[in-house]
């Protein structure tokens, strides 16, 4: 049984998992293609970040940024190593959607990468209704990014 929190960033175990997160990012996409929010980003106000947990193991987490009254992006879904295939990012995602139309939004986005190692994510997205469109917000055109949206 994963429990989801609300998560201010300070723990040991969620900035090791940003950490993580950050790095292979990096170590799969090109300096200029890795629009990932460091922990500094993540506090910014218009993002709510939460963690998932199975017991007292952090297994995931995610983060939900608000563009505008209507308009949401995922960001920082990551499953941490030991609860791959589990379910972790299913149970975050669908927690981002079902806060993401508690706000009212109309249209919940992401960017991920287009090479192998984000091909899970992609059908994990596409599982839950995500297509792939063009660049929003401030992102621009770039082979290494694929541009998913949902209306919701």
């Amino acid at each position: 049984m994963f429990d989801i929190k609300r998560d201010d960033l300070t723990g040991v175990e969620i900035r090791a998992l940003i950490g993580e997160h950050l790095r292979s990012m990096a170590l799969h996409s090109p300096p200029e293609s890795v629009h990932a929010l460091n922990v500094d980003g993540l506090k910014h106000p218009d993002v709510t970040f939460w963690s998932v947990w199975e017991g007292e193991e952090l297994a995931g987490c995610g983060a939900l940024k608000e563009l505008d009254a209507g308009h949401g992006e995922i960001k920082s879904m990551r499953t941490a190593a030991a609860h791959l295939r589990k379910g972790v990012a299913a149970k975050m995602l669908a927690h981002i959607i079902d806060e993401a139309k508690r706000r009212g939004y109309a249209r919940l986005s992401l960017e991920t990468g287009s090479m192998d190692a984000f091909e899970p994510a992609r059908r994990l997205y596409a599982r839950f209704g995500f297509r792939e469109c063009g660049p929003f917000a401030d992102y621009i055109l770039d082979p290494y990014s694929v541009f998913m949206t949902m209306e919701i």
